[in-house]
């Protein structure tokens, strides 16, 4: 099956390229309330499914254990931009369980952000695991592991212990297989699987009710949502799609991006998830479809889906400032 063209980019009023790809919004009883493309090929959700990675940080204490607020548990499901705040964060929450960013096994790389990076490198610095996109999870799963009495040496490997957790809560919420037939390794070192998006879809829908989990996992689900829902800066960043769209109406749209093209969210208020994939992993495209996505499926309220609308629309400039084109959602989004 060949996924439909799903966003256009345009060079002043002409059709440049398209990109395609797959939609699937699913509610917790698992209906598909909406399909674009073939949900049922296996993706790697990569980060985007970060909110349940995190789901043993809660249901073993330790979220309680070292007194962690919304923005600690944000930074736990986070892919951030390696600002100072979420750098400095990540190093807290490690303190927290008498560790340090030596313990990190997610790699160092420079700040995502370009104003960070250069801030560093003004300074002399240097980057650090602390600045890695995934250091909040990393951060969340050492401390979960120090809590529960778990060797956290080697805790990114698929047989540690403290991964199987992780492993279970993904088989869990998701319904789908999590082997070592469908495995792969995640750009932080831990182990991604392929799964279909109409599962990730109704995982998320999940996550934002409760309904088919156990009422620790639902509360521990609903925790960590409503947190990255409060906090949404400590999720991404500055200028960061995940940011705005969870800023537009707070408390109402939970997003989450993965790398390749993927997007994960959920609306509390209608009961659904969302997973959609870019099948050429193209980022800027994701943003659109997500944006556009939801847009439909807050229509009823017109101001939102306004502003959802226009994010779905971004024009694009040259280094000049000058409009040169924009993107938009092709026919089979709109």
């Amino acid at each position: 099956m060949t996924d439909p063209v799903l966003v256009e980019v345009l060079r002043g009023e002409l059709v440049e390229s398209v990109h395609r790809g797959c939609v699937a919004v699913v509610d917790a009883d698992d209906k598909v309330l909406l399909q674009i493309g073939d949900i049922d090929r296996p993706v790697f959700p990569r980060s985007a499914v970060k909110a349940i990675q995190a789901l043993p940080l809660v249901e073993t204490g330790a979220a309680d254990a070292y007194d962690f607020g919304d923005k600690e548990l944000a930074l736990a499901c986070a892919s951030h931009n390696g600002e100072p705040a979420h750098a400095e964060l990540a190093s807290a929450m490690l303190a927290k369980s008498g560790l340090d960013e030596a313990a990190l096994e997610c790699g160092a790389h420079w700040p995502s952000y370009q104003k960070a990076t250069v801030a560093l490198a003004r300074t002399g610095g240097s980057p650090s695991a602390l600045h890695n996109n995934c250091s909040g999870k990393h951060a969340g799963f050492l401390c979960a592991c120090c809590h529960s009495g778990i060797d956290r040496h080697g805790y990114v490997k698929a047989d540690h212990a403290f991964q199987k957790m992780v492993c279970e809560a993904l088989e869990g919420v998701t319904g789908a297989r999590h082997d070592a037939g469908n495995r792969g390794t995640d750009g932080c070192s831990i182990p991604t699987y392929a799964v279909p998006l109409k599962n990730v879809a109704h995982g998320f829908a999940r996550m934002a009710t409760g309904i088919g989990l156990e009422p620790v996992r639902a509360a521990a689900a609903k925790r960590l949502m409503d947190a990255c829902m409060a906090e949404p800066f400590y999720v991404a960043g500055t200028s960061r799609a995940d940011t705005r769209l969870m800023g537009s109406a707070p408390g109402r749209i939970f997003v989450k991006v993965g790398a390749e093209g993927v997007f994960c969210g959920a609306l509390p208020e209608l009961g659904v998830g969302i997973a959609l994939k870019c099948d050429d992993g193209t980022a800027r495209a994701a943003e659109v479809m997500v944006a556009a996505v939801l847009a439909k499926l807050l229509a009823e309220d017109e101001t939102l889906a306004d502003t959802l609308r226009q994010m779905a629309n971004p024009v694009l400039s040259n280094w000049n400032g000058i409009k040169v084109g924009s993107l938009r959602p092709a026919e089979a989004l709109a």
